[in-house]
């Protein structure tokens, strides 16, 4: 008999399903293990082999965890709300419902047919109205605790697609889906006050098994810092530009204010001829990304508002500008410049021709011209020092450095009343309003007398009225509001009035609790049951691609805080390890118009590629895998030719999980010929009913290596380890049914299908899937043999096996005695012996 994985994968993947074998209960009694894959967007692409990658880590941990007792939980949806289902849908005239399911029904499929352990009955998706309900529920509690607020903001607006984008979509002005203009511009949005736990965003990061890395990402995206705020009244008004700064030990040097475009004062205080040239300045910057605007190596570009503020520790008026590397959406969307001691200010300075004033003496030679240029403005310092040029009447901060003169200026500050001390985040309050149809409409009505009111979850599920026209409106309005008879209603429990809310939601919103759904996902009474969702979290271990390693984790960590505050979670954290797995990279192609070229249509000769039909040269490289590059492949085609757990196998063994990895279809190959040298040992003849002490030691080894590296996560070298264990086993007269019994579990979180095979072909009635490890006697791990390398004059001469421990001269005698070792030492004297005990043995003769 061959080894079919057609019919052996088809057989049991049919078993699974039917006898959901892989169901998994509420039982508090049995220790638990939560496996979560950050669940994928169906596109109408589907899977390629690139996604199939993660999933087979957990897969592979999660099957390990029911041989070693663990009551699992390893569940999979669909995130399936957003813009791209969206434009799918526009581009195909198809309702996003239909091509939605469509999508989520082959990326089912395709799951399936790769054997993962999933259990289906907890199966969800963010655009069920089901799960839909507990969304606009848990934004009714964000609501009720005050955050949840609207604001009239300045957004990312793509007109072409009619919806707000957050900056993670925008792309050097560009929209990353479709590659439309984008542009700037103020809009009413809901706003959560994500802000208000930036503090426990960071300190909590101690409590979380994650990469270094992901948490400095984390860190770093919070942005928390240590400064001041402080207080600029504008000369004949009684308007006051507020800034926040790090550097208050400055002030002194604070030549100039700069105000960002969109920043509500502009209006206000620009005047006569300089209002034209805001108002023209405000359209151009309005088409930029922030991106754009904050790159270092541009031209620094502004204008005069025509208005000056007090410096007030100076008393000095000093001009107010506008120019786009300050944005609106960081800090205060102001800053008081010090160009002696700031690239970008002096660069902005030197191009407007405004005053530099040194308040830090350089560390360098008195003498030097270039000290001489720092001192007289001509050249910018930002190093640090000794305050020079800092004194008014009331305070001095000559001779200090940086610490002691920030805690002076900060303290003079307080008492005079123009600023305070103050810790900044970089964090800015989460925009989460967009315009689209296709996503979750907001639980809110309004009233006519400016009030509001969020659903009882008796009102809940919220659905959006039938639409054929979904398409934007490109308004800055979303197609929910085309529809009167659904946004104007009678309140039923007020009775006054109302107007729906026609924002909705963005994707991250159905993302950001999914999984506490998958908990106890047909619950119609709660979200999740309070005693289920205690025994279930957190999850123990969440694995996802890098890209999410800020946002969807910043937003996840927000929203399980804000339940934890409501007591409606029983821990601080949801995710408590989490792993990101390497992406999977593959050769594109690309003629002399930079168009890509199908792999089918490309051949090699000699390293140069070239295209089949037309014979031009190519160019390649490795990229991404994506279906515009022509260099995705499906799991399907690698399943059909060679089986799923021939590419389960490969996808792990193609090096550390964590590690970027490059595709090739052939080396499938090899992971496929060892499935079929594993099938083959199962079915020989030479099966027995006997234990060797040799096949036993090679056994418990296997097993001894194969768990320490699941547990560890390193698959790579797990499979190494099966490989070796098959050309040694092999290598025995007989295969010991017991240790072949120890191999198959071994194998099962890998290649599960053929490992349900061979262990019915061998006659075990119990479980595999959870049929526990043998123990191991650790007595058998130890070797008993040695080998030694033998070196003459250092040079290597010959090596042999020997019992551990034996004496030098037991050594010697062997080496004297081995025939090609002797043709070495014919005719010559024996000057030394060097002896490493179980290692070495080196001869230096003359």
């Amino acid at each position: 008999m061959k080894y079919n994985h057609k019919k052996i994968e088809a057989k049991w993947q049919k078993y699974w399903l039917n006898n959901k074998t892989f169901k998994a209960e509420y039982r508090p009694d049995q220790p638990k293990y939560y496996v979560l894959d950050m669940f994928p967007y169906p596109s109408g692409s589907g899977l390629h082999v690139g996604h199939v990658e993660g999933y087979t880590a957990t897969d592979i941990v999660a099957r390990y965890k029911r041989q070693k007792g663990f009551n699992v939980l390893h569940p999979m949806g669909w995130d399936s709300f957003g813009l791209p289902a969206e434009q799918y849908a526009i581009r195909t005239g198809t309702h996003p419902r239909i091509s939605t399911e469509s999508n989520i029904n082959n990326f089912r499929r395709q799951l399936q047919l790769l054997g993962f352990s999933y259990d289906w009955d907890r199966e969800i998706a963010t655009s069920d109205p089901n799960y839909y309900k507990w969304t606009q529920w848990i934004f009714t509690k964000l609501y009720e605790k005050g955050l949840a607020y609207e604001s009239e903001m300045v957004v990312n607006y793509c007109p072409a697609l009619g919806t707000v984008l957050a900056n993670e979509e925008v792309d050097n002005g560009k929209s990353k889906e479709g590659g439309h203009s984008v542009e700037r511009r103020p809009l009413r949005q809901w706003v959560l006050k994500i802000t208000a736990y930036a503090e426990r965003l960071i300190d909590d990061l101690e409590l979380v098994d994650w990469p270094e890395s992901l948490k400095k990402l984390q860190i770093n995206w919070i942005g928390k810092s240590e400064g001041a705020e402080v207080g600029f009244p504008v000369v004949g008004s009684n308007e006051v530009i507020h800034v926040y700064t790090t550097r208050p030990d400055t002030l002194f040097g604070a030549t100039y204010m700069v105000l960002a475009p969109e920043h509500p004062l502009v209006q206000k205080i620009a005047t006569g001829e300089s209002l034209v040239k805001v108002k023209e300045y405000q359209r151009e910057a309005a088409g930029k990304s922030d991106l754009e605007r904050t790159e270092l190596g541009k031209e620094k570009t502004g204008v005069f508002t025509g208005s000056y503020a007090l410096n007030p520790v100076t008393g000095k008026e000093i001009p107010i500008w506008i120019s786009d590397y300050v944005l609106i959406s960081y800090g205060t969307g102001s800053i008081m410049a010090v160009p002696a001691h700031d690239e970008r200010d002096f660069a902005f300075a030197m191009t407007y021709q405004l005053r530099v004033v040194c308040v830090y003496e350089p560390a360098m030679d008195p003498a030097s011209d270039e000290y001489k240029e720092i001192l007289s403005g001509k050249k910018c310092w930002p190093g640090n020092g000794l305050s020079i040029n800092s004194q008014n009447a009331e305070i001095s901060l000559n001779g200090s450095d940086v610490a002691t003169a920030t805690k002076k200026m900060i303290d003079w500050l307080q008492k005079k009343g123009f600023g305070r001390s103050m810790i900044h985040y970089k964090l800015r309050d989460w925009l989460f309003s967009r315009q689209r149809y296709w996503a979750e409409p907001f639980p809110i009505l309004h009233f006519e007398d400016g009030s509001k009111r969020a659903l009882d979850l008796s009102e809940l599920p919220l659905l959006p009225p039938e639409l054929q026209d979904y398409k934007p409106c490109g308004d800055g309005q979303s197609p929910l509001a085309k529809v009167r008879e659904w946004v104007e209603i009678v309140d039923p429990k007020t009775h006054q009035k109302a107007f729906r809310e026609t924002n909705t939601m963005p994707q991250w919103a159905g993302s950001c609790w999914y999984y506490l759904r998958f908990l106890d996902p047909h619950n119609t009474k709660d979200a999740w049951d309070k005693e289920i969702e205690k025994y279930w979290m957190s999850v123990d271990l969440y694995v996802g691609g890098v890209e999410h390693a800020v946002l969807h984790l910043l937003y996840s960590r927000f929203w399980h805080k804000v339940l934890y505050d409501c007591g409606l979670v029983s821990g601080q954290e949801p995710f408590l390890s989490l792993r990101n797995q390497g992406i999977i990279v593959a050769r594109s192609y690309l003629d002399s118009n930079n168009a890509y070229v199908a792999p089918e249509d490309v051949t090699e000769k000699n390293g140069t590629y070239f295209h089949k039909k037309t014979g031009e040269v190519l160019k390649s490289q490795i990229d991404k895998m994506s279906k515009s590059k022509l260099n995705g492949v499906s799991p399907d085609e690698i399943i059909e030719e060679f089986g799923a757990d021939s590419l389960r196998l490969y996808e792990m063994f193609m090096g550390p999980l964590e590690k970027e990895k490059i595709w090739n279809t052939e080396a499938v190959t090899g992971c496929r010929r060892f499935l079929s040298r594993f099938y083959d040992m199962v079915i020989s003849e030479k099966v027995k009913d006997v234990e060797p002490l040799e096949a036993l030691k090679l056994g418990h080894r296997l097993v001894f290596q194969v768990t320490k590296d699941i547990e560890q996560l390193q698959f790579n070298t797990a499979i190494a380890k099966m490989m070796e264990f098959i050309n040694d086993f092999t290598k025995l007269e007989c295969y010991p049914k017991s240790v072949l019994k120890m191999a198959i579990q071994c194998l099962m979180p890998f290649a599960p299908h053929l490992a349900e095979e061979c262990w019915e072909v061998l006659g075990f009635t119990e479980n595999l899937s959870t049929s526990p490890y043998k123990k191991v006697d650790e007595t058998l791990l130890e070797e008993t043999t040695v080998t030694y390398v033998v070196q003459i004059n250092g040079k290597l001469r010959g090596r042999f096996e020997l019992p551990k421990d034996q004496p030098e001269e037991v050594i010697l005698d062997s080496a004297k005695n081995h025939a090609v070792i002797t043709k070495h030492l014919d005719g010559k004297e024996l000057i030394k012996v060097i002896f490493v005990p179980n290692k070495l043995l080196n001869l230096v003769v003359k």
